[in-house]
């Protein structure tokens, strides 16, 4: 459930601001608002924060011996403020080396066929009365330059002649050909560069000591940015929070925020203590910061650590969907994963995990148990489908084939299942058939639970007629199943608009759909009159029409959890086929276990990637779009010692 919050505003003396922050911070019950403070510490902190973050990555990719515990290096605040200073400082250097590095190696590499160029022997000859400028010419034109320019021959090689060009004046000879151009004089003589260079390396390299020498210390440098943290925080909302600011010793500071409503009786109490003025009232269905926190049981919990991986909050004013999408995204894990074999080995390994936790006297991580979870589900629905590493099964013990169910089992793969309405013994299900009905129908258990919710909710808020609206969602949502099994599973044991013995199927169905339609369409936008309902309706005509399309579209994409699992059982079955005939090698055992491993391995990485486009998908897209929620919500974070 979400927790109902308490919107509070406190109000108490300027000059104590610190020291009250520091006391709300210590009772750790308000979410504050949003604050956006300036000031010269917050500044700094910001500067030793960005210090910290480049040095820490700057520090921390040079690899040094482990240390035993309690053996690290330790620094004080101001130490570590200095060396992340310092560091940041020698990082910008160093960056500006390797560019003037860059630059040197470019000009040296234009006059690598030159040889050495020494500007200080031009300058000299220039003083005499000597001019030279350096060209280069295509190797069959240097034969061609006119007699008129005097020319020094440098060298040569079979595509370019370098050569000078004694006293042509500021500009370019006028005889020249025009394949010459001319080659510019470096910035400096080429040995001068080289030199540069080399001292340039030598100052990289005494940077790179210095890391080396600071390392041991990127333990205490990542401790203190977690600390800035904090502070950072602290000092946003001290300089943030409103004040008066009359100079006198009785200007007032405010700030507001959100209470657990579980709480409001100590915090008022506290405020009390503290003699701080308090306002409360409960959040007005306008404000759109309200946090959200969730309370639920230890089993439900176990999706947690899916939610605050994947950053999904609801909004404060829509559903904990926590229990539904811990339930439905267990079952598609399970059928995503698909061999009970690979949920066998995730249910050792995290044993393993939590074993060597609890020993090591350590609070075992919720994701353990969620973990364990789905692995569970894993070795059951591998279980009931008879899928063991995709080994045949002919191969497998007679007592696992047993425990499968049949219409579903690959124990049973070409068999035709017989449904008891139709007597003709040729039509029938097969068990791929039967899987993706299984498919459809958790689609169907799914979006009518939030079809359920949503009418249920507006119900219980005294808006029972915008519920009709719901009703009529859900009424197309059963008329669509029946025409997705009819189209896609098997229009002659589902026909779309026949008849089942006595019953008229098809009229029903399509009765439904009609139905829904209409009253979707009449009060899915009440809010106190039928005729605005409607009208807001017919605005919005082409996605109500569309929205019919989108329930059948909604329904056929649950046959992914079908799809997927079949294509990783196909990948199973492979990898078992190329290394099979290996295992009859003693030579190639070794290569073939190997294979086995990769193989195996990697489908269980594709599986897991699978889950979390496909499974989360479902719950996060699909169904949330049926229940109405855009996971527009801020997690619950009361202002409080780190």
């Amino acid at each position: 459930m979400i927790e109902p919050m308490k919107k509070v505003s406190v109000v108490l003396l300027n000059k104590e601001k610190e020291e009250a922050l520091k006391a709300l911070r210590k009772i750790g019950l308000v979410h504050l608002e949003k604050l956006d403070g300036s000031s010269e510490k917050l500044t700094a902190f910001k500067e030793y924060t960005n210090n910290a973050m480049l040095s820490e990555s700057i520090l921390g990719e040079i690899k040094l011996p482990k240390t035993k515990k309690g053996n690290e290096a330790t620094l004080s605040d101001q130490e570590v403020v200095n060396l992340c200073a310092e560091v940041v400082e020698k990082s910008d250097r160093k960056k500006g080396l390797l560019e003037e590095i860059s630059a040197d190696t470019t000009e040296l590499d234009r006059f690598s066929s030159w040889g050495q160029v020494t500007i200080e022997d031009f300058t000299y000859l220039a003083e005499k009365g000597i001019q030279l400028k350096m060209y280069e010419v295509p190797a069959e034109k240097y034969s061609q330059i006119d007699e008129s320019v005097k020319t020094i021959l440098v060298n040569n090689d079979s595509k370019a002649v370098r050569f000078m060009v004694i006293n042509g004046g500021e500009g370019r000879p006028a005889n020249l050909l025009p394949e010459a151009f001319e080659v510019p004089f470096p910035r400096m003589s080429t040995k001068l560069l080289e030199e540069e260079i080399l001292k340039d390396k030598k100052e990289i390299a005494e940077i790179e000591a210095f890391y080396t020498e600071k390392a041991p210390y990127v333990t205490a440098i990542s401790k203190f940015q977690k600390k800035l943290v904090a502070d950072i925080e602290f000092e946003n909302v001290n300089a943030g929070m409103g004040c008066e600011k009359n100079g006198n010793e009785n200007d007032l500071a405010w700030l507001s925020g959100y209470v657990p409503a579980a709480n409001l009786e100590e915090f008022k109490k506290y405020c009390a203590d503290n003699s701080w003025a308090l306002a409360y009232a409960d959040p007005e269905d306008d404000d759109v910061e309200v946090p959200t926190k969730l309370k639920n049981n230890k089993f439900v919990s176990l999706i947690y650590p899916l939610t605050d991986f994947l950053g999904t909050v609801p909004g404060y004013h829509e559903f904990d969907i926590s229990g539904w999408f811990l339930l439905f995204f267990t079952i598609f894990f399970a059928m995503i994963f698909g061999d009970g074999g690979y949920g066998l080995l995730v249910t050792a390994f995290v044993v393993i995990m939590m074993l060597k936790t609890k020993a090591a006297k350590k609070p075992v991580p919720a994701l353990f148990g969620l973990i364990l979870l789905v692995a569970l589900a894993t070795v059951i629905w591998g279980t009931v489908t008879c899928t063991w590493f995709g080994i045949p099964v002919e191969k497998l013990p007679n007592w696992l084939t047993k425990l499968s169910i049949p219409w579903i089992s690959s124990a049973y793969e070409d068999k035709l299942w017989n449904v008891p309405w139709i007597a003709d013994t040729s039509i029938g299900l097969t068990k791929s058939q039967n899987l993706q009905i299984f498919c459809f129908a958790l689609a169907l258990l799914q979006l009518s639970v939030a079809h359920i919710k949503a009418a249920a909710r507006n119900i219980r808020e005294g808006n029972g007629v915008k519920s009709l609206g719901d009703i009529g969602s859900l009424m197309q949502l059963i008329g669509m199943f029946w025409v997705v099994l009819a189209m896609v599973v098997n229009g002659q044991v589902f026909p779309m608009l026949g008849s089942i013995g006595p019953v008229p199927v098809g009229k029903i169905e399509v009765a439904m759909i009609a139905v829904g339609f209409a009253l979707s369409f009449i009060f899915a936008n009440y809010e106190g009159s039928v005729g605005k309902s409607i009208l807001e309706s017919c605005k919005n005509i082409i996605s109500v029409l569309l929205g019919v399309v989108n329930v059948f579209s909604d329904i056929v994409s649950y046959i992914r959890l079908w799809a997927v699992g079949l294509a990783g059982a196909a990948i199973s079955e492979t990898v078992n086929t190329l290394a099979g005939p290996m295992l009859g090698h003693a030579i190639l055992f070794i290569a073939a276990i190997a294979l086995l491993v990769f193989g195996h391995g990697l489908n269980m990485i594709l599986n897991l990637l699978s889950v979390i486009v496909h499974g989360v998908r479902l719950n996060t897209l699909e169904f949330c779009t049926h229940i109405g929620m855009s996971w527009s919500g801020v997690k619950f974070q009361p202002f409080a010692e780190k």
